[in-house]
């Protein structure tokens, strides 16, 4: 049995209502639905469209410098990666000096998936932009700095 003093109901509208974390995964699962059903056509999504242009480089890439431009964990990485692998847009390769670790590229068809890709985000990304007017730049800024 527990000893918890209930929590007033005003206490979870002032959350509700002042909450950063819950505003920007409210923000950001409303942005990925958009990117979402814009990439849905060419079987993306806005995850999977982050993580091959984090890889469009003209080297190969190690794991950790992409995970951490995704702000991912290796293991998560992995497993995002494996779906591409399937669908012959990414490969790894051997790191020629290390055994254990992987280089990811992209391989020629993901590429040019890609390339098909870039002009449905750059319409979405305009149309955001538009809506939400000059608000963005600070935004970005702002949000670049929480680590």
């Amino acid at each position: 049995m527990s000893n918890a003093m209930p929590i007033p109901f005003s206490t979870t509208i002032h959350v509700r209502d002042t909450c950063l974390c819950l505003h920007v995964q409210r923000a950001a699962r409303a942005l990925a639905r958009r990117f979402d059903n814009a990439l849905k056509p060419l079987g993306l999504n806005n995850g999977q469209f982050s993580l091959m242009m984090a890889l469009n480089r003209p080297q190969p890439a190690p794991m950790g410098p992409v995970a951490e431009v995704l702000a991912m964990d290796r293991t998560t990485l992995t497993a995002a990666v494996k779906v591409l692998e399937r669908r012959g847009l990414v490969e790894t390769l051997p790191h020629p000096d290390d055994r254990r670790s992987r280089l990811m590229r992209l391989t020629p068809e993901g590429t040019a998936l890609l390339s098909q890709a870039l002009p449905i985000w750059e319409r979405v990304h305009g149309e955001l932009d538009g809506e939400l007017g000059p608000s963005m730049a600070p935004l970005r800024q702002t949000l670049a700095t929480v680590r």
